[in-house]
């Protein structure tokens, strides 16, 4: 297995997630610190000046709950993401973050559109939908950790709530959709056995060679043992390992006493 495509942990699968959630809140204590609204530079779709939301818009947040719904996901996604796929995971992240806004703007409704929700469906959309078509069992049970951990967002990409950017979660969860079926290839490479390889012989195979070719069990002679030690020769050595313990008792006679 090549050392690229093994799973290795470094300081960047926390530090970078963990990078951007911290400038999700810098953003919104900039506003509330200073009195400002960043609302206006969010995504309204279908204008020019809504345009600028699609890279905004994620670093923009309406209330601390708002902010704090979407902050745990999106650091636990991101480090699973750096983990997992360490080779394409700039382009899912910039690019999905790139094309989720533009969908958004497409297909919202004339309001602005605001929060990283978009991005946390595009993760887990990506996450779920590759682990599944890698037929890899690290993956595969990434996406089940997925289904387990956030799988009720799947209502909200439905108009649920009015007050709530159902479709920039859609967009989001089309986006992962696509990107699972266009980023070809195996993060992590299958383990080949023995058998697998192509210059397997099976006649050299210490296993089979037990077997005939009814698939009867044989028992091979054993080999013979080079250089014995002679008996004579472990009994010598046996015989100076042993510790003997020797105890001597001397009696001494107590005189009697002189007459007086």
């Amino acid at each position: 297995m090549s050392q690229q495509n093994q799973l290795k942990f470094s300081p960047e699968v926390f530090g970078y997630p963990l990078l951007f959630v911290l400038v999700l809140w810098i953003v919104y204590w900039f506003e509330a610190r200073f009195n400002i609204n960043f609302n206006p530079y969010g995504i309204y779709p279908r204008t020019v000046s809504g345009l600028r939301g699609i890279i905004f818009s994620p670093f923009i947040h309406g209330s601390l709950k708002h902010l704090f719904n979407n902050s745990v996901p999106l650091f636990v996604l991101t480090a699973a993401l750096f983990y997992f796929y360490r080779d394409i995971r700039w382009k899912v992240l910039l690019l999905g973050l790139l094309f989720t806004g533009i969908a958004t703007w497409a297909i919202g409704r004339p309001s602005l559109h605001i929060g990283a929700s978009g991005v946390v469906y595009l993760l887990a959309s990506f996450l779920f939908f590759k682990g599944i078509f890698s037929k890899q069992y690290q993956l595969t049970a990434l996406a089940l950790a997925v289904v387990f951990l956030y799988g009720g967002m799947l209502w909200y990409v439905f108009p649920v709530n009015p007050d709530i950017s159902w479709e920039g979660h859609l967009s989001g969860f089309f986006v992962g959709l696509v990107f699972a079926f266009l980023f070809k290839g195996n993060p992590i490479e299958r383990k080949k056995y023995e058998w697998e390889r192509d210059d397997y012989v099976p006649e050299n195979d210490p296993f089979l060679q037990q077997f005939d070719e009814n698939g009867n069990f044989i028992e091979l002679p054993k080999e013979p043992v080079e250089n014995p030690v002679p008996s004579s020769i472990k009994e010598k050595l046996a015989e100076e390992n042993r510790k003997v313990v020797k105890i001597v008792y001397s009696l001494k006679k107590k005189d009697k006493d002189k007459s007086k």
